[in-house]
């Protein structure tokens, strides 16, 4: 890779998932390949949504310590953390796209983090989204699509104290 690259919970769910074959296969030859390049990246929202997917919802599921594992593994991907300034740049991503809250702060980390992919079944496929292309990993295979890192991504403006900005930013 020649870029980072951000992964959803939902592929990480599939990484450890064995029902559906072919994206548990995809999903770990993602995975090995960014452990590989060092370019794998996530956020505290994505470990957490991992965790509870692991110990709640899959059938069989992993035990707390055995997801807290995988969570604890991830810590090395430098997880971008919720904060006021990823909150802002979420809902300033919220206004542009109209996307869900929660794939806004997906979206805003990744720019924060700036990765030039988005690993994810729950955005459209190569769809551009604040200098990120979300990329279907279970659609495109273990390949990035050609020139994705040309695309320049801008960093939100820093602002100073004041009151809060009502209109959005422009990309």
């Amino acid at each position: 890779m020649t870029g980072l690259v951000f992964v959803d919970s939902n592929v990480l769910v599939y990484s450890i998932d064995t029902k559906d074959e072919s994206k548990h296969a995809l999903a770990k030859k993602w995975l090995d390949r960014l452990w590989r390049d060092r370019s794998g990246r996530t956020s505290t929202q994505v470990l957490s949504e991992f965790y509870y997917v692991a110990t709640r919802k899959l059938t069989p599921g992993l035990s707390p310590p055995a997801a807290w594992g995988h969570v604890a593994a991830l810590a090395e991907w430098e997880p971008q953390a919720t904060d006021m300034r990823l909150l802002e740049l979420g809902s300033q991503i919220q206004s542009m796209y109209g996307l869900n809250w929660w794939d806004c702060l997906i979206v805003a980390a990744a720019s924060r983090l700036g990765c030039s992919l988005l690993l994810t079944e729950d955005l459209q496929h190569s769809a551009i989204y604040a200098g990120v292309t979300a990329l279907n990993p279970f659609l495109a295979g273990v390949q990035e699509p050609a020139g994705v890192y040309a695309a320049q991504i801008r960093p939100v403006p820093r602002r100073g104290r004041g009151r809060p900005r009502t209109r959005p930013v422009p990309a």
